[in-house]
């Protein structure tokens, strides 16, 4: 099973007289990935690298840093903790000494796995979409079972009525279609 953060997390170490500050956070999606890395980037810093995992995509960026000592060895630090959705900026404040292309990849893979060490881990939850359709009639019921849920939704009015669509957990999807059947008096329509 895999894993995610629960939350952001940030570890900040001087190595050799460089100030190296790493910034984690799940990303459930790319877009997600990329702007936390627009929204956490330091214009100042003498380099913003980074690498995320979301699934089967990946990226990695070395910033100006020789090839293959930033970014990968970021990537290397998610990968191998087994964590999934997740983004990771290293910001680099150059020190005046040089770490040499072992330093580098060192530094930043040390300072990523670091960080993702301190960061509380949860469960991967797969989520799946579901999609459905009832009458305005039914539309309250339908409102105050996604509060009781804790599911958010996107509606479209239809002449006929209200089309929900909404992503939850895997394993609660039978068992809100039976609360959603319930509520509505079968009158909710899949699809």
């Amino acid at each position: 099973m895999s894993l995610t953060l629960a939350e952001p997390v940030v570890h900040e170490e001087v190595i050799q007289k460089s100030r190296f500050i790493a910034k984690a956070a799940p990303a459930a999606s790319e877009e997600e990935a990329l702007a936390f890395l627009a929204a956490h980037r330091e214009p100042e810093a003498t380099h913003n690298c980074y690498a995320y995992k979301v699934g089967p995509l990946y990226r990695f960026s070395d910033d100006g840093e020789p090839a293959g000592t930033a970014g990968k060895p970021i990537l290397h630090a998610i990968e191998a903790q087994g964590l999934d959705r997740v983004v990771v900026l290293v910001v680099r404040y150059f020190g005046g000494v040089k770490l040499g292309a072992g330093g580098l990849v060192r530094a930043y893979g040390g300072v990523a796995a670091e960080a993702l060490r301190r960061g509380r881990k949860v469960p991967l939850v797969k989520r799946v979409p579901l999609a459905f359709r009832v009458p305005f009639a039914e539309v309250g019921r339908v409102h105050a079972l996604l509060r009781q849920w804790g599911y958010g939704a996107e509606e479209v009015y239809l002449p006929e009525g209200v089309a929900f669509r909404l992503e939850l957990p895997e394993k609660e999807r039978e068992a809100f279609l039976k609360a959603l059947q319930d509520a509505t008096r079968g009158r909710a329509a899949e699809g």
